[in-house]
């Protein structure tokens, strides 16, 4: 039914990998371009390693802050404010969030820390509206949760069928609204985010100059209906910010039969992203994320290929967002 990855499917994507880590960068760590701050944290120890978010000039942590998880439950509010700060931190300086994250929560949340730290973050939202005027009211609700003038990315959200797409690109569509507000400079850069069908995420990104791409991908991504494949090499080729989801899939991944966070993180981390943004749901998840962040070394092909197969059993299970969403 759905479409398999071919067996040699690591080898092509490592090698596009490396040439275009090693292209990427003067600060080249291990060919794949990472480049680690000098600056120290309250431990003496050195920040978390970056990546080039695309064209966009900013050097992006390894590991950002989805705004899922803890973030957006009602009824919650110092714990995950002190998540945010601490990731701030440690080096975070990318936040992604969207309006539609527990009904507005998250972007609350996030507004608390963002009304005093602002000018610490690249902060990402996102329009799940497809038409002009209901994205121009959406951003406006958006900016006030977020306690913010402005944001630095501004997404389409879950670009998901062909009609969605074509609806984006009406003459009243969102496109519209996005081009607006950054010639207004309310936002700087645009995006397009997905999860279920990486040949439209494809066409999208063929037919528009988008800054970023927000892309689910992990280590059972390659077993059907593959963004790792399909929609990851174009994306590179076109020097996007390429920032990684549904890294550990809502932690569907982590069982003793299938993987660890760790191999989770260092799977993703070794393919040409940017960073990935994962939703954590407690202060000790944020911290040990982080030092898998400031550990990663790249996994050789063989690993990559281990990690993979070891999903091979449960990944519709662990992809179910591709089927079902």
């Amino acid at each position: 039914m759905y479409k398999i990855a071919r067996p040699g499917y690591c080898k092509k994507i490592m090698k596009m990998t490396r040439r275009h880590f090693v292209k990427w960068g003067t600060a080249a760590m291990a060919g794949l371009g990472l480049s680690r701050s000098h600056a120290k944290t309250e431990k003496n120890i050195e920040t978390m390693p970056t990546r080039p978010l695309g064209k966009t000039g900013h050097e992006v942590s390894l590991f950002s802050l989805g705004g899922q998880g803890m973030i957006e439950r009602p009824g919650q509010e110092d714990e995950p404010i002190a998540m945010i700060h601490r990731a701030l931190d440690l080096g975070v300086n990318y936040v992604d969030t969207a309006p539609s994250y527990g009904g507005g929560q998250s972007e609350t949340l996030i507004g608390r820390v963002m009304k005093d730290r602002r000018n610490e973050t690249f902060l990402a939202s996102k329009t799940h509206h497809r038409t002009y005027d209901g994205t121009m009211m959406l951003i406006e609700s958006s900016l006030r949760r977020l306690q913010t003038d402005r944001l630095d990315l501004y997404q389409l959200h879950s670009v998901r069928t062909q009609n969605d797409l074509e609806a984006c690109f009406q003459s009243d569509g969102a496109i519209k609204a996005l081009e607006k507000l950054r010639h207004e400079n309310v936002i700087r850069f645009i995006g397009i985010t997905g999860h279920r069908a990486p040949e439209v995420l494809r066409q999208g990104i063929q037919r528009y100059p988008f800054d970023c791409i927000l892309m689910s991908l992990n280590a059972a991504d390659s077993h059907a209906v593959s963004f790792q494949d399909e929609l990851l090499p174009y994306a590179v080729e076109k020097g996007m910010g390429i920032i990684a989801m549904k890294v550990p899939a809502h932690g569907r991944l982590l069982r003793p039969d299938g993987i660890t966070i760790e191999q989770a993180l260092h799977y993703v981390w070794t393919f040409p992203v940017s960073t990935s943004i994962v939703g954590i749901s407690s202060m000790a998840q944020l911290e040990e994320n982080v030092e898998l962040a400031k550990n990663f070394r790249p996994y050789p092909d063989p690993v990559l290929r281990r990690v993979a197969d070891a999903t091979a059993h449960f990944h519709e299970e662990a992809s179910w967002f591709k089927y079902h969403w």
